[in-house]
């Protein structure tokens, strides 16, 4: 048992020692909030979502002289954002489904990161597919067990906000997972959930496929996440990242947003 510890307790100081010493690269995820941050837009019937607003309590004046401070409002789905299980209808009757009671060891996951950003450019309703993973995995070894699968497309570089929602006649043209795509990750590949680029883990028109927002259904049926709005991806590797993303302790909270970092070994 002594071993066991030691040995854990040097691996904690490696890591440490690594990120301290640049060995392991600490980069960021998370877009930052203002009030041009993109937020999702839905049919009017389904209610919207508070942009993000931030109000000045006291800024070192007569309303608090040493004081730098604000007021924030938000939907819990704002920016790069966490989607707890509980979120769609399908995960809301599991147990330990909501940002407060989530096991927080799944705030703390391997990485394998699908460039398919030269396809998005072409296609900006480009979905992701089984087949197109395999070809990946060919390259790069299975997706492991306990991984968030992110698929990296590049629309974090879209910096106008009506160019990042691009938003048409019929919806959000946005890339996404494939329908076919959920039930294989979780059943054959065992992920912890799906992370994206855009500003929801679904493909745009997402809403006309036959079966509605599958990512969203299957993935939080299944007990699992979603990371919406992630920047950087460029920047990780395909395999080896480990991503860091841990919602507020909302109680009952659907998601919430998150600081997302990955580490990676230089």
């Amino acid at each position: 048992m002594e071993k066991k510890q030691n040995e854990n307790e040097e691996t904690l100081s490696s890591l440490l020692g690594g990120i301290i010493n640049g060995g392991i690269q600490v980069i960021d995820l998370t877009m930052t909030l203002d009030q041009r941050t993109p937020t999702i837009v839905l049919p009017p019937e389904h209610g919207q979502s508070w942009p993000f607003r931030l109000e000045v309590i006291s800024k070192y004046d007569e309303r608090g002289p040493a004081t730098y401070w604000n007021n924030m409002s938000c939907g819990e789905h704002t920016g790069t954002h966490f989607d707890a299980p509980i979120h769609w209808i399908s995960g809301k009757d599991l147990p330990n489904n909501a940002t407060d009671t989530l096991p927080p060891d799944l705030f703390i996951a391997h990485a394998s990161v699908i460039d398919v950003s030269l396809e998005t450019k072409e296609d900006p309703d480009y979905l992701l597919t089984i087949e197109r993973i395999e070809e990946w995995e060919k390259i790069n070894g299975n997706i492991p067990v306990r991984s968030w699968v992110l698929m990296r497309t590049d629309w974090s570089k879209k910096t106008n906000p009506t160019e990042y929602l691009n938003h048409g006649d019929e919806g959000a043209n946005t890339p996404g997972p494939h329908p076919d795509l959920i039930p294989w990750l979780i059943e054959e590949r065992d992920v912890v959930g799906f992370g994206s680029e855009t500003v929801g883990t679904d493909a745009g028109q997402a809403a006309h496929f036959s079966h509605p927002f599958p990512c969203h259904h299957l993935m939080h049926g299944a007990g699992r996440c979603g990371l919406p709005a992630l920047i950087n991806l460029d920047l990780l590797p395909a395999q080896g990242a480990v991503v860091v993303a841990a919602p507020l302790k909302i109680r009952q909270g659907s998601g919430s947003p998150v600081r997302a970092l990955a580490l990676v070994g230089k």
